[in-house]
Parts: C-alpha cells; sequence; structure tokens
C-alpha cells in the first residue's frame, strides 16, 4: 500500500532541495543538496508529510472498505441470525488495519 503520495514526495523535495525523487518498494530516495548519491528521505520527514498530509488515496480506500464490510457483515449476521459475516469482518478489519501501518525504517 502507497503510504505516501509521489506529489507530496516531489513537494518537499522541492522545497528542501533534493531532486531526483525515486520510489523502491515503500523506500524513498532522492540526490540531496550537492550530493552526488542518492539517500533515503529521512525518516522525520517522512512523518511530518503524513502529519500535515494524512491518509494517502489506497488508505481511505482500504479505510472505507473496512467499515462499509463491517456494517454488511453486521446486517447479514443479524439477518441470517449466524456469527460467521461478523467473524470475517473482523479478519477482514485486522488485515487492513496491518497494511495500514507505516513501516519504520
Amino acid at each position: 500500500m502507497k503510504h505516501f503520495s509521489e506529489e507530496w514526495l516531489n513537494e518537499w523535495c522541492s522545497e528542501n532541495g533534493w531532486t531526483d525523487l525515486y520510489v523502491e518498494r515503500h523506500h524513498y530516495w532522492a540526490f540531496p543538496p550537492g550530493a552526488v548519491m542518492p539517500e533515503p528521505i529521512p525518516p522525520q520527514a517522512l512523518q511530518l508529510i503524513k502529519a500535515a498530509k494524512g491518509l494517502s488515496a489506497s488508505e481511505k480506500f482500504w479505510s472505507i472498505s473496512a467499515v462499509i464490510v463491517t456494517l454488511s457483515a453486521a446486517i447479514l449476521s443479524y439477518l441470517l441470525k449466524c456469527p460467521m459475516p461478523l467473524v470475517l469482518a473482523f479478519a477482514y478489519g485486522a488485515v487492513t488495519v496491518a497494511r495500514l501501518e507505516v513501516e519504520e525504517n
């Protein structure tokens, strides 16, 4: 899941003088000012970007889908008088929460 929009990262890079953003499997690299080798974007900068911008589009999609699945499962469980839809909704919610976790490097 993409936790950061490339637009957000490009904006941060241009504000701080970094160039040539490169994204490699949830790792973000760019050239700092005056550098000849790319370096990872500092984790503190990523945290500030996340705090300022909020959820990315894919994170919003997964969050909304988890709510919809849970509400549908609650209604279905009531109508069927069976707890299995809620169990499946719980599993889906657990996977969604795990995917929403931002990896710290």
